[in-house]
């Protein structure tokens, strides 16, 4: 039986740092539409910003040519969020899901951490050299919180 979707968007933009708050004010918008809080809504905006961000720093290095992809559904209770690249990829998921641990000296490697805190769940597939692929979901119904997500 197919789920119903209430409302898509996808949206595609060159991995630029400026581009992270774009993604971020889309998601936004789109679960907007359905009912509530504003610190949901704050949490779900910053684990978007983690996973943009990682795709145009760590995805792409900061090269800015590469193509970011963000897909957000409205499904029933659930928003799900895929987060797209075609960068490097993540040799070890497992290691780069660990706090603190972070391929640029610069950044606090929390990325993931604020992801998995933020969301009902958090699902990484990548390929070295083929890129990545972040799907977040949040349950957005309070009755349906402790309700397993598939």
């Amino acid at each position: 039986m197919d789920k119903i979707v209430n409302n898509r968007i996808k949206l595609e933009f060159p991995s630029k740092g400026e581009n992270v708050a774009l993604a971020r004010i889309t998601i936004a918008a789109l679960v907007s539409q359905q009912e509530l809080t504003l610190n949901d809504l704050e949490e779900i905006k910053v684990a978007v910003s983690e996973a943009v961000s990682n795709a145009v720093i760590h995805g792409y290095r900061h090269q800015s040519d590469g193509l970011v992809t963000v897909i957000g559904i409205l499904q029933g209770e659930k928003l799900i969020i895929e987060i797209i690249d075609e960068g490097v990829g993540i040799p070890d998921i497992e290691k780069a899901m660990e706090p603190a641990f972070s391929t640029d000296p610069e950044r606090t490697g929390l990325g993931f951490v604020f992801m998995q805190s933020f969301m009902d769940e958090v699902k990484v597939e990548s390929k070295v050299n083929k890129g990545t692929k972040v799907t977040l979901v949040k349950v957005l119904s309070n009755e349906n919180k402790n309700i397993a997500v598939s």
